[in-house]
């Protein structure tokens, strides 16, 4: 399985990070050995000193699938969850000001925090899920899915046209605004509506 993520697809996440509004999804990748799954600590590397939290909505590919059209992309998915994109903000600034690839900021060990599933048939609109992130009992980031710039089935439609999905795939769908540096003793926990979808500490 493969993760595909969506990066800078909140407006107000992209001013807080500086950036331009993107034309369409800027899509990055992550691999298995990034998951880390039931709760397990996450334990920040030793090759950098700010490691950031993005919580995001996270989706289940259940059919193979390639090219696949908007209007047909919901067919691809039947559970949505919710996760952290662990990033190493130190490092991807310094690869970004240099040009290079970032994905040794997105895409080591353990950065891929998989939480919790729901079905869809228990979300009465995918275009309006709330979630959000408790940082030690603060809420720090929420979201709704209606304020992404790229939908979920956007997302799909345009990622397809490169990668052939396969059942178990993982998409990430982008962050709202409020990340931020994560230190040892701290405690996540995400939730969608009124729903608990991860609960972990950071070691």
């Amino acid at each position: 399985m493969k993760i595909l993520a969506i990066g800078q697809n909140y407006v107000e996440h992209n001013k807080e990070l500086d950036h331009a509004h993107p034309e369409e999804p800027m899509v990055f990748m992550k691999p298995d050995t990034a998951i880390l799954r039931k709760n397990r600590p996450f334990y920040i590397p030793d090759f950098s000193n700010d490691v950031h939290h993005e919580v995001e909505l996270i989706v289940k590919i259940n059919r193979l699938g390639k090219n696949i059209a908007k209007k047909f992309a919901h067919r691809y998915y039947a559970e949505i969850g919710l996760g952290v994109d662990f990033t190493a903000r130190d490092i991807q600034w310094k690869l970004k000001e240099k040009g290079y690839p970032w994905e040794i900021s997105k895409a080591f060990d353990n950065a891929a925090v998989i939480g919790d599933f729901m079905s869809v048939t228990e979300i009465e609109n995918v275009q309006n899920i709330d979630f959000r992130l408790d940082v030690n009992g603060k809420t720090v980031q929420k979201g709704n899915s209606k304020d992404m710039i790229f939908s979920i089935d956007a997302f799909i439609a345009y990622a397809s046209r490169f990668f052939t999905f396969k059942i178990g795939d993982i998409l990430f769908t982008g962050t709202p605004s409020g990340v931020g540096p994560v230190k040892v003793g701290d405690r996540l926990e995400g939730y969608i509506f009124d729903r608990k979808m991860f609960d972990f500490k950071i070691k």
